[in-house]
């Protein structure tokens, strides 16, 4: 499993401090786990994370190696409020079976499990990967870079975004994607036929069309633009086939 850091938030203006920062609606800890992104100005991504509530604090969990870099991105954003940002000791545990005690569901979709914070770190065995190709789940650092969007990276579907809550960085851009046009471009699940380094490009013909990501057995994770993605694909020596493909 990928490294995780669990960050504290706390201070009176916690919440309200991440509300207008974030692409989810903070108002939803009370109900569990949530899961947001925080994205530059121009609307491209930064960070994925969820936020855990801890009493009056909140906890980040968050890839190691985008930690370092979203504690500055939030550091400068904090100005005058009263919000501290301190690392801690509590490490992850996630599994796919009977929930433990003071466990929360992942909120991007039932197959994912929950999430334990704790003193204990690793998970249960579960392949991560397969779910999260069955799913059409990104992962930091692999499908989510940051050249994405997170529409086309399944945000909404996954239940990382809220188009009600109002402002937040780059929530304009956000706002008219999902409003004011169609995505030409996005995460999709393929078929696979052999194997192909994650990010190899995928081609029709001499055209390109996108990369290969994430592979599970017969099965993988393409960004793929629509347009172009028709006729036999292939990804180096692997075979490649969209079943949203349009004749």
């Amino acid at each position: 499993m990928a490294e995780r850091r669990i960050l504290r938030l706390s201070g009176a203006d916690t919440r309200d401090f991440l509300q207008g920062l974030v692409t989810n609606n903070v108002k939803k800890l009370d109900q569990g786990l949530v899961y947001a992104a925080l994205l530059t100005p121009q609307g491209k991504y930064l960070a994925d994370f969820f936020l855990v509530p801890m009493g009056a604090d909140v906890l980040l969990d968050v890839a190691e190696e985008l930690a370092d870099g979203l504690v500055k991105r939030l550091s400068m954003y904090r100005l005058r409020a009263d919000v501290k940002i301190e690392a801690t000791d509590l490490k992850l545990w996630r599994g796919t079976g009977e929930a433990p005690e003071g466990a929360f569901a992942d909120p991007r979709h039932p197959a994912l499990g929950w999430r334990l914070y704790g003193e204990t770190g690793g998970d249960d065995g579960s392949d991560w990967n397969a779910l999260r190709v069955a799913h059409c789940v990104p992962e930091t650092g692999i499908e989510l870079t940051t050249e994405s969007y997170i529409l086309e990276m399944g945000f909404e579907r996954l239940h990382g975004v809220d188009f009600r809550k109002g402002c937040y960085v780059g929530q304009e851009v956000t706002a008219r994607m999902k409003h004011k046009t169609e995505l030409r471009k996005g995460l999709q699940q393929v078929e696979v036929t052999g194997s192909a380094p994650v990010g190899s490009e995928i081609v029709s013909g001499e055209k390109p069309v996108g990369q290969l990501l994430t592979q599970a057995g017969d099965k993988a994770l393409a960004y793929l633009r629509y347009d172009r993605a028709s006729g036999p694909l292939r990804a180096g020596e692997a075979v490649v086939v969209w079943p949203g493909a349009s004749d």
